[in-house]
């Protein structure tokens, strides 16, 4: 069965993904499709629209045969470690034949040849990388400075999002000397970042999420039903009347809050992502922090807008800042999330839920994968899968009427199935 790895957030699942999905599909050749998707917090440092399971169900349908949970030891790093993680779960199952992700180029030639040397030749990149960052840069635009620095003017195409994730996609590759074959599709009528829709069916999931938060939700779905498929619709639905819908970080102020004050600066020090200082400014921050209700549509909105406004500096993005406030929110410490501990992987796979072809790749799976393949969680569990559970939990926080049952939805919540077996 010739397999077809997809590296996912779905947050959430449009018509974009769906186009992407069968595109990966054609262009490899591909029999069957595995997701490694974001569980509950993703790379840009945000709380997912909707939970892992709501996501995994709108893939399922869509028809993917499996999908993975990427832990969130790598879901909310950086383009590195993300895509390291990612590709480091799609090899590790062990029956992954090749790799397809959208891009702004559509082309896998110029990333291939850029990824090769990076991986060649990374001292001399990273020390290009670190003048730029001493000129005060932050870490995205010191990225693709270095980069123009070092091969020319066609390192500026690593301005776009997807193609930076791409070029990060095949270092892991060539890191992991991996067998898995790597592919590239155009990114298809709207860009990541994109806030409105120029076109009747394909809109972003940025776009998406700023209707469906608008403060009007049964108005903002009927306006998304022209651009996600009808399952999508159908789960958005069922997950906003169970109060577990749409959720943002206005949902997780008054706990972010606590984890702020209740920590000295040095014990900030100590979280992942806090770094140069970061911990002094948080707390400087809160001096001058006056949310404006009119600003949001709900005062926890307003509040963590108003937050980010006065932490924002030239230097440190507002996803840089998310990140960090993931870190702290969940208490994920610089000593959990060294260097060495990612490049070692996970040391699992968790399955979120599986089709009637999926049943049989998991099958194949748990005779080739290089660790554990997980449904259920087990009794001894390695340390990014507590960390997964805990994040959960955090998680589970932000609906309407938290209850016992989500804040432990994951030690008995097995895998989806979607098809006849």
């Amino acid at each position: 069965m010739k397999t077809v790895g997809l590296i996912v957030e779905y947050n959430p699942l449009h018509n974009g993904h769906v186009y992407h999905f069968e595109q990966s599909k054609a262009v490899t050749g591909a029999d069957a499709a595995i997701a490694v998707m974001s569980g509950h917090w993703l790379q840009r440092g945000e709380p997912a629209l909707v939970n892992k399971w709501a996501r995994a169900e709108m893939a399922l349908r869509m028809g993917a045969d499996v999908v993975l949970e990427l832990p969130v030891a790598y879901s909310s790093q950086a383009a590195e470690w993300f895509a390291y993680g990612a590709v480091r779960v799609l090899n590790d199952c062990g029956v992954v034949d090749s790799l397809c992700f959208g891009s702004e180029s559509g082309s896998i030639d110029w990333l291939s040849g850029l990824a090769e040397r990076l991986y060649i030749e990374q001292d001399d990149f990273q020390q290009r990388l670190a003048r730029r960052l001493e000129e005060g840069m932050n870490y995205p635009a010191a990225y693709s400075a270095a980069i123009r620095d070092w091969v020319g003017e066609e390192g500026g195409r690593l301005n776009e999002p997807n193609n930076t994730l791409g070029l990060h996609y095949l270092i892991a590759l060539r890191r992991l000397n991996s067998p898995i074959i790597p592919a590239t599709i155009a990114r298809h009528k709207a860009g990541y970042h994109d806030r409105n829709a120029s076109d009747a069916h394909i809109a972003s999931a940025t776009a998406i999420r700023q209707w469906l938060g608008s403060g009007r939700q049964k108005a903002g779905l009927e306006k998304i039903r022209s651009y996600v498929p009808s399952y999508t619709l159908e789960i958005l639905l069922r997950e906003l009347e169970a109060g577990r819908a749409p959720i943002s970080w206005g949902r997780y102020m008054q706990p972010l809050l606590n984890q702020i004050v209740t920590r000295s600066a040095d014990e900030l020090r100590l979280i992942h992502e806090v770094s140069e200082g970061l911990e002094h400014r948080i707390k400087r921050c809160l001096a001058g922090w006056r949310p404006d209700k009119s600003e949001a549509s709900t005062v926890g909105e307003a509040a963590f807008e108003a937050l980010i406004e006065q932490m924002k500096t030239k230097r440190y993005t507002r996803t840089k800042l998310q990140r960090m406030l993931v870190r702290i929110l969940l208490n994920h410490r610089k000593a959990q999330l060294t260097r060495e501990s990612l490049a070692g992987g996970p040391g699992y796979i968790r399955v979120l839920g599986f089709s009637a072809k999926g049943r049989l790749l998991l099958q194949r799976m748990k005779k080739k994968a290089a660790c554990p393949v997980l449904v259920k969680i087990p009794g001894e569990r390695p340390p990014f899968l507590e960390m997964d559970i805990q994040a959960a939990g955090a998680y589970s926080l932000g609906y309407s009427q938290p209850s016992s049952a989500e804040l432990l939805r994951d030690y008995y919540q097995a895998p989806l199935r979607i098809g006849s077996e």
